[in-house]
């Protein structure tokens, strides 16, 4: 991985949320991959039950300040970063009021999915490569975690087709068991159309559960990661048939190797 450049996208990352399959995953990786050389790059979102003070949070000034436009709405973006203690890796928070002050991530607190959950994920895919852009780093390798970072791909492949520092970057998914029960929005395909992406690029998304959001991701990615042990059949089912690489599962304390014979043999090739 020497001098290899790798941005990672993540819903949860520790120690800024509780550890889960999603948030270990996400630090160990960029973990490994810094250790063996490679330049990295985490963006999660800023969500309002992150402690600022605790984690040291503070504000980049000369990323943050351009508006957004999500479904013909003007929403500030805000870039924050902090280091994770001893692994001497920043990572870069993407924030906004309206999205992600309230002090919780997904669900309020009788475990229901916040309506707006469908806006909150266009604004973090948005969000990402904008300050991708102002930063002028242009990645080998763009690997996503997580459900709320699944529209990322998609962003990448249709909304900045033409963007060119982006032009050689290989995209990776990694898919995780079931993320939730509910549908987002209905009107996510309306949303995401707005921004000039077709209604048959997203097809999928007319229903926006958890199954056919990361099928839309898989299906812009250059190559999948099955990173928990049971996948749900459906998702299964559709990343079989992709002509594209696919990773088996690969227990954590053997994950290593794998990753990076992945990324070199098979992303990279």
């Amino acid at each position: 991985m020497n001098g290899k450049k790798i941005l990672f996208v993540s819903s949860e990352l520790v120690p800024y949320l509780p550890e889960n399959e999603v948030s270990q995953m996400s630090y160990e990786t960029p973990k490994m991959v810094n250790g063996n050389g490679g330049q990295i790059r985490i963006f999660m979102p800023r969500y309002g039950n992150i402690n600022e003070r605790r984690h040291q949070l503070h504000e980049v000034i000369r990323l943050s300040g351009m508006n957004l436009v999500i479904n013909d709405m003007d929403m500030p973006l805000i870039i924050k970063v902090a280091s994770i203690p001893k692994e001497r890796i920043q990572v870069y928070f993407i924030d906004n009021e309206e999205y992600f002050k309230r002090k919780a991530t997904f669900t309020d607190d009788k475990g229901v999915l916040f309506p707006d959950n469908d806006e909150r994920a266009i604004f973090f895919a948005k969000g990402i490569v904008e300050t991708v852009k102002k930063l002028n780093w242009s990645p080998d390798i763009i690997h996503v975690h997580g459900w709320m970072a699944s529209l990322v791909p998609l962003y990448l492949k249709q909304y900045y087709a033409d963007e060119p520092l982006f032009s050689e970057s290989k995209v990776v998914t990694s898919v995780y068991s079931k993320g939730f029960d509910e549908d987002l929005n209905p009107e996510l395909v309306k949303k995401i159309g707005f921004d000039g992406i077709a209604e048959d690029k997203i097809s999928a998304l007319q229903k926006p559960d958890y199954n056919n959001l990361l099928k839309v991701a898989v299906d812009y990615s250059d190559a999948v990661i099955l990173a928990s042990e049971e996948i749900p059949e459906e998702l299964n089912s559709h990343i079989s048939k992709l002509e594209k690489p696919v990773l088996p599962f690969v227990p954590i304390h053997e994950f290593e190797e794998a990753y990076v014979k992945f990324y070199d043999n098979e992303v990279l090739k």
